[in-house]
């Protein structure tokens, strides 16, 4: 008897191989191989004329979809019709939360097997979880099928219906989604309050003290008995001290007087309280937290982490990574305790089994938390891992085993100091027994060094010592605006309002960058200008789009849908075609709203007006002459956009540039300008004779304000050859570019290698010999010693026709797709992230072409496909169940 078993991916079909026995096939299906269409082109013929054509979802037939085979997956939905034949059962084993259930289905309805049909389902790939799962098959659950159905077609409802009205009123490539649009308001008002904030500014005193030889530190707390204020005294909307609220505001002045009265006085030990304090370990990983301790620690994005993680779960390094649960079962509570015991000791396993529960709103999905596989925990080390795999693997089994170790007794400590009328404090930490910390410190890449930071020793003091006093310092304080969210903070805040699933976050924070909506600088995420102008339109316009209470009520209602509690097709009606129904709203109102208005942002103190243009974000104007406007260069942010600011960018319009002095040698005028990408310097009059005048952006840390004349002539002469290698003969020069001042060994046809500089290295002054140092270096991501390739900047998936992996890397001329030896570059316009498989397979196939063409081949290098778009014949409620 052979059976055809039918997976996600390639890495997912190699691994589970391993498992099944030899009559048994294992082919992939390359993810969803239908769905809604995705462009004008994969609309059916037969209905191009009607008027929801363009949602994908017939309205008038109870919200029928038109499901597509897109046309990068005919030829794979073709090669699994040919692998079905000659076999006597087909197994459907695809992810099992609702987006496998929906593809095994989609594979059902497109197969139409003929023979026995089963749906089998696992949380790990395992040897012991395979054997259990082919023994527990079951049917396609139609009630998951139809919530993620419920869940695509309001997707698309919200999405399709509210995009063209913003290309229409704002600027063509926007869109909106159903947690895109909340997720962005998230972002946009809090940057409004960072632009409300008015900063408070504080003065209090800083002392260092000796006891017994050992040194330690305090804090003024109290002056004359009343509270010294802090930063939470201050309304930041007014930047003043809250009304009501008794404290003492010292200024500079008086701190310093403060500190004059108080030198040499003596200090006593006037209170000292221990207090026992008891942490337990974080629960196991669920996908939303997986995403905010590898931003936080790692540096990864919930992209990049999923990723990752999805790798490592293909590979059966983890266990199923899209899930709600922080349960952990029997078998794994086990392995885990075994890893504490043998790598801690016993006085580190926590007295009984530690079992979590979940607390997030609507959890579901998978039964398990994210934990290494199988019933033994291979450490980090055995699995041979490397980069971001063994970094984010390392991650899970840290995390998973500390769940079972045993609390951190540690002792806070608190002293009371005064001298004169000026009361201090002294705060200590003592870890008495580090339990779960040996293993693993939320935040923290290495235990053993967090134990340190931890720790804040004092000397032994007891009431009525008198320490002396070796250093009092006056300091002063600013408030600080709400901080920007993180893409930890951000999935943190989404998922704790109920707010679309874990699971979509990735991809929701992705699609937000990759539109312009914000910028990702220092692991902050900044709101665009164009943010805000989406925003304002939503919320005047549809304000329950971007409501997260309206959103978290639409999710529950999305769940319901899943346990059978709630209809789905009344539920689609009432939000798409009701009195106020999303359809009705937009046709109401697309009249009324304003383009030149949408396309204006109001910003409080500001009397310019920011406007969204073709372009890019601009500043208009009116002055006595007429309206004058300017570029907003990308790295000003909404909050920072102020009247100087504004003056600064018109000044350069009007009269022209700013002039830093007079080049030394050419005697031509150098300018600092500002453009769409921030500050340069520019040699000269833009004229017909010299139509492209030397520029040099300014490098960062320098700024209009600090530039010099030496330092913008320096700048106007990059690159600059520091000489020639001593082995090549070749030239070495530093420069500038866009990541930043780098050096680079020019060896012609051999070709260029380059080295970033470091932060204490200065382009303008850097030596040969550093230079040499430099390129001595090994070259990140590059091919070293030990004969490895370059890492790929991300990996896309295999190919179709031989299961080799598409990736895309950087190179001397840009990024580029790479398989096997084909390469093509990516085109303008798009980026590493930006870039889909079916994309890229696109690209191989028309370079495949081009270079047979030039070869005089032939054969045709185009099959011919079948232009008849496959849809679904089943009606909504004829759908066809896998039988076991």
């Amino acid at each position: 008897m052979s059976t055809l078993v039918i997976v996600e991916s390639p890495t997912k079909a190699r691994t589970i191989r391993n498992y099944l026995p030899k009559d048994y096939r294992v082919e992939a299906s390359m993810g969803h191989v239908r769905d809604l269409p995705q462009s004008a082109s994969e609309i059916p013929a037969a209905v191009k004329g009607e008027k929801w054509a363009q949602l994908g979802v017939n309205i008038e037939a109870d919200f029928e979809p038109v499901y597509v085979v897109p046309k990068d997956k005919k030829k794979i939905v073709t090669q699994l019709k040919d692998a079905l034949k000659g076999v006597d059962e087909l197994i459907l084993a695809t992810d099992e939360d609702r987006e496998g259930e929906s593809i095994s289905w989609h594979l059902y309805q497109l197969l139409k097997p003929k023979v026995p049909t089963k749906r089998m389902v696992f949380h790990e790939i395992t040897q012991e979880a395979i054997k259990k799962a082919l023994t527990n098959c079951r049917t396609i659950d139609e009630q998951l099928v139809r919530a993620q159905e419920t869940r695509r077609i309001l997707d698309r409802l919200v999405g399709y219906t509210l995009s063209p009205l913003l290309w229409k009123k704002i600027a063509w490539g926007l869109s909106a989604g159903r947690v895109q649009s909340v997720a962005v308001r998230l972002l946009v008002t809090k940057e409004r309050q960072r632009r409300a904030f008015h900063e408070g500014t504080y003065w209090d005193l800083k002392a260092s003290l000796l006891q017994e030889k050992s040194p330690f530190s305090a804090q003024m707390v109290t002056l004359g008995g009343t509270k010294v204020a802090t930063g939470s005294d201050f309304d930041p909307a007014t930047g003043q001290i809250v009304a009501g609220r008794n404290v003492v505001l010292l200024n500079e002045e008086q701190a310093l007087e403060l500190q004059e009265r108080l030198e040499g006085k003596t200090w006593t030990v006037t209170d000292m309280e221990e207090r026992p304090v008891t942490r337990k370990p974080s629960p196991p990983f669920t996908t939303s937290t997986l995403q905010q301790e590898s931003n936080r620690k790692l540096r990864l994005s919930a992209r990049d982490t999923m990723r990752v993680a999805q790798n490592l779960y293909e590979q059966g390094y983890i266990t199923y990574m899209r899930t709600d649960s922080v349960h952990l079962s029997d078998q794994a509570i086990t392995a885990a305790r075994s890893c504490v015991e043998q790598k801690y000791g016993k006085q580190y396993l926590s007295p009984q089994p530690r079992q979590y529960t979940t607390k997030s709103k609507g959890a579901q999905e998978a039964h398990e938390a994210i934990r290494p596989a199988g019933s033994t925990f291979r450490t980090p080390q055995e699995t041979g891992l490397g980069g971001r795999e063994f970094a984010v693997y390392d991650l899970i089994w840290k995390r998973t085993v500390a769940s079972q170790m045993a609390d951190s007794r540690q002792t806070q400590i608190t002293i009371q100091l005064q001298v004169e009328d000026a009361g201090f404090r002294s705060s200590g930490k003592r870890i008495d027994f580090p339990g779960y910390l040996r293993a693993y410190v939320e935040g923290s890449d290495d235990p053993e060094a967090a134990l340190e930071d931890q720790e804040v020793i004092l000397p032994p003091l007891k009431v009525g010592d008198h320490p002396s006093c070796t250093e009092l310092a006056s300091v002063g304080h600013e408030t600080q605006p709400p901080a920007r969210y993180t893409e930890a903070s951000l999935v943190k805040t989404l998922e704790s309002e109920g707010i679309g699933r874990p699971s979509t976050y990735a991809s929701i924070i992705g699609t937000i960058i990759d539109k312009g909506y914000a910028q990702l600088v220092s692991n902050a995420l900044i709101p665009t200008f164009t943010a805000f102008a989406v925003t304002d339109l939503l919320e005047k316009h549809f304000p329950d789009i971007v409501d997260p209470s309206f959103t978290s009520k639409m999710e529950q209602t999305l769940d319901d849908i899943a346990t059978g509690e709630a209809k789905w097709l009344p539920y689609l009606q009432k939000f798409y075609l009701g009195e106020q129904g999303l359809e009705t709203l937009v046709r109401e109102r697309e009249s009324q709203i304003d383009g030149t208005k949408a396309r204006t942002v109001e910003l409080e103190n500001l009397d310019a007006k920011v406007r969204i243009g073709k372009y890019g974000p601009y500043i208009e104007v009116e002055n006595g002459e007429g309206v004058v406007t300017a570029s907003i260069p990308k790295d000003l942010t909404p909050a920072d956009l102020n009247p100087k600011q504004v003056e600064v960018l018109l000044r350069q319009k009007t009269t022209g540039p700013d002039q830093v002095g007079r080049h030394p040698e050419t005697g031509e005028p150098i300018y600092v300008k500002i453009g769409t990408y921030g500050p340069y310097v520019q040699l000269g009059d833009k004229t017909e004779e010299n139509p492209k005048p030397k520029q040099a952006s300014l490098p960062k840390g320098v700024t209009p304000e600090n530039l010099t004349l030496d330092m913008a002539v320096g700048l106007l002469a990059l690159p600059r050859t520091l000489g020639v290698h001593p082995e090549t003969g070749a030239k070495i020069q530093a420069s500038l570019g866009r990541f930043g001042p780098y050096v680079v060994h020019d060896q012609g046809k051999e070709g260029k290698d380059y080295r970033s500089l470091k932060t204490t290295d200065n382009v303008l002054t850097i030596s040969l010999e550093r230079a040499l140092e430099l390129l001595a270096e090994p070259k990140k991501g590059r091919a070293s010693s030990s004969g490895k390739s370059k890492a790929a900047l991300r990996e896309l998936g295999t190919h179709p026709d031989d299961d080799a992996p598409i990736n895309i890397y950087e190179g001397p001329y840009g990024l580029y797709i790479k398989h096997g030896k084909t390469n093509v570059s990516v085109p303008e316009g798009q980026t590493a992230e930006t870039i889909t498989l079916s994309a890229a397979l696109e690209l191989l196939q028309a370079k495949a072409s081009t270079t047979k063409s030039t070869r005089k081949t032939s054969k045709s290098t185009t099959s011919k496909t079948n232009s008849t778009t496959s849809k679904s014949s089943n009606s909504r409620g004829k759908k066809k169940e896998a039988s076991s």
